[in-house]
């Protein structure tokens, strides 16, 4: 690991940074967004599939070994990061409710899975009463039409729970926080980065994926574990890959 102590540290992880961004934008606005124009073209489910395994293949690779080879170069600056944020007046705030009231954890957490099952009911219900899924963003496409489908919908929701949060709410951060010294600049660097990577879906997409990545870092920041805001991001991803599609459209139905 790159020591904090060490002056070349910051410099390093400079130019870490800017390959780091480079390259998640250029993916974005060239290849991302392409191949997700050729996917809302097909018809076939087969080549749907062939996409959905590669897309997975590809973020388990891109942004997995990114945060591995992030976390193992700037991993000492993740406590330093939430200890600077703890010094905030609202993170000192918050650590003095945790310290006053026993269940306000438990009582956010259950807060937060009331809120992604009532969005999902409320999604199925105007759902049903129209012709089209609500979404945030252009993704419709997306949603499985069959059983093979569903399978890989949840595959590709559960692997951007885990390889997102590690490299946006965890690695990005850490990174940032070491070459700038700051952690505003950290929160906000990596929230706005993970909402500019759906460029594919639009401008709503973005805004509304910004959103979300802010709430998933309060989430992180408050909770202190990367676990809670990893399962949280599956649980959304869940919500529009596997349970609207089964509520609305019964695509476990459909074989193939």
């Amino acid at each position: 690991m790159l020591s904090p102590a060490d002056p070349t540290t910051r410099a390093i992880l400079l130019v870490l940074l800017a390959g780091l961004v480079a390259l998640l934008v250029y993916r974005a606005v060239r290849k991302d967004r392409n191949e997700f124009q050729r996917f809302k073209r097909f018809e076939r489910t087969r080549n749907r599939q062939r996409m959905m395994r590669k897309w997975f293949l590809d973020s388990l690779t891109v942004f997995g070994g990114a945060a591995v080879i992030i976390l193992l170069l700037a991993g000492q600056f993740v406590p330093l990061f939430q200890r600077q944020v703890d010094g905030w007046p609202i993170g000192l705030w918050w650590r003095s409710l945790l310290a006053d009231t026993g269940g306000l954890v438990p009582g956010f957490a259950t807060g937060l899975a009331v809120a992604l099952v009532g969005g999902t009911i409320a999604a199925v219900a105007l759902a049903r009463r129209s012709e089209s899924v609500p979404t945030i963003g252009d993704i419709g496409a997306l949603l499985p039409r069959n059983r093979p489908e569903l399978v890989l919908g949840a595959v590709l929701s559960v692997n951007a729970g885990v390889v997102e949060e590690l490299l946006f709410r965890l690695a990005v951060p850490a990174l940032v926080f070491g070459a700038t010294g700051s952690a505003p600049v950290a929160f906000i660097g990596s929230v706005l980065l993970f909402g500019a990577l759906h460029f594919y879906q639009g401008w709503p997409g973005i805004v509304g994926n910004t959103v979300i990545g802010a709430l998933l870092m309060v989430l992180y920041l408050a909770t202190g574990s990367i676990l809670v805001a990893i399962v949280a991001h599956a649980l959304i991803d869940l919500r529009s890959l596997v349970l609207i599609p089964v509520l609305v459209f019964g695509v476990q139905r459909v074989r193939a």
